[in-house]
């Protein structure tokens, strides 16, 4: 009995054991297993890790790398004054102010436009050295002319959103053809925008923006100067009640209006606000009545004295528009116009 009870908790031992000796072996499988994703773990997380610090650190090099550029690129413009082409470029671009004209932004990059043109112009002509104290003095001079200018165009812009005043393309692109064929030459639109570029250094869409704001600025000074307009049409009746003697109602109407005759035969397409191409369209001893210089600043009126197939002789009255000038002297007086440069001062100011 004791010898069979021995051989039974013998086999329940070996059992036991095999069981013991099995389980052990699936258990090793899995610290294996464990092991085996341990070690993987080691280099998994640690590259996530590091995937994750390198985006960080990129955009933080890129942030700085922004900001490193933007202020690059306002201590160019605003303190350095450059205007190289990049700069120029970068102005175009970027709606960047140079100035405030009664609340209104002053773009640099119409600033820069004119100045440059300018320059490019007094290079191509003036024959003087470069780096010369006269050359460098007329380049400030033409830079302060242009910012003036810039401050004076905005103010237009201004003035014509209140108004609602606008300049369509079809205007720029009569205005664009009547300038190519100024001077009495009938030149192509290639050899024109190679004459604006060689002298001017300027392409056709710049040329385009400085005749829209031309024609802005001669469509609101016209709309908001009803005195001009007043004077104009009082000039009008004086002019057919005698007989269209200009020098007499010259003395009649004293500082309002001003007489300028051609002394002589001049071209009958001679850049003067329009009135040779009027005068062209007359018989002699006819006068036009009142019309808005294509300069944009008055009303003219035109009588023809002589003329021949390509040349006038003319005398001329003109009303000149002050209102838009009044109004921004005030403004200027008042403090309504802030520079965010510093131009150095000139004789011209």
């Amino acid at each position: 009995m004791k010898i069979k009870l021995l051989g039974k908790l013998s086999l329940k031992k070996a059992v036991k054991t095999g069981e013991g000796q099995r389980k052990t072996e699936k258990e090793r499988v899995e610290e294996r297993r464990e092991e085996v994703l341990a070690r993987g773990r080691k280099f998994k997380y640690p590259l996530q890790y590091a995937k994750h610090k390198m985006v960080v650190n990129t955009i933080i090099v890129a942030l700085v790398a922004v900001v490193a550029l933007g202020l690059t690129g306002f201590l160019e413009l605003y303190k350095f004054q450059d205007m190289g082409d990049i700069m120029y470029r970068i102005s175009r671009i970027l709606p960047l102010p140079v100035a405030e004209v009664d609340g209104e932004k002053v773009k640099f990059a119409d600033y820069l436009m004119t100045a440059r043109s300018s320059i490019a112009a007094l290079e191509q002509q003036s024959g003087l050295e470069d780096n010369s104290e006269d050359k460098e003095t007329m380049i400030e001079v033409y830079k302060r002319t242009a910012l003036t200018q810039a401050e004076d165009l905005t103010y237009a812009v201004k003035l014509a959103k209140e108004e609602e005043i606008e300049v369509s393309n079809e205007e720029v692109a009569k205005a664009f053809d009547e300038h190519r064929k100024v001077g009495g030459a009938e030149r192509s639109e290639e050899s024109f925008l190679k004459v604006l570029a060689t002298n001017f250094g300027l392409s056709k869409r710049e040329y385009q923006r400085m005749l829209y704001l031309a024609l802005l600025r001669a469509k609101v000074e016209q709309k908001i100067d009803t005195e001009a307009l007043k004077t104009a049409e009082a000039l009008e009746r004086e002019l057919s009640e005698n007989g269209g003697d200009f020098q007499a109602a010259k003395e009649k109407f004293g500082e309002r209006v001003e007489l300028e005759g051609t002394s002589g035969l001049i071209d009958n397409k001679n850049v003067d606000g329009g009135r040779s191409g009027k005068a062209a369209s007359l018989e002699e001893g006819a006068q036009s009545g009142k019309f808005v210089s294509s300069n944009g600043d008055g009303y003219y009126f035109v009588k023809l004295n002589k003329k021949t197939e390509t040349q006038v002789d003319y005398v001329s009255l003109f009303v000149k528009f002050k209102e838009f000038d009044k109004r921004l002297e005030m403004i200027r007086e008042s403090g309504g116009v802030k520079e965010y440069i510093k131009l150095k001062e000139t004789q011209e100011e």
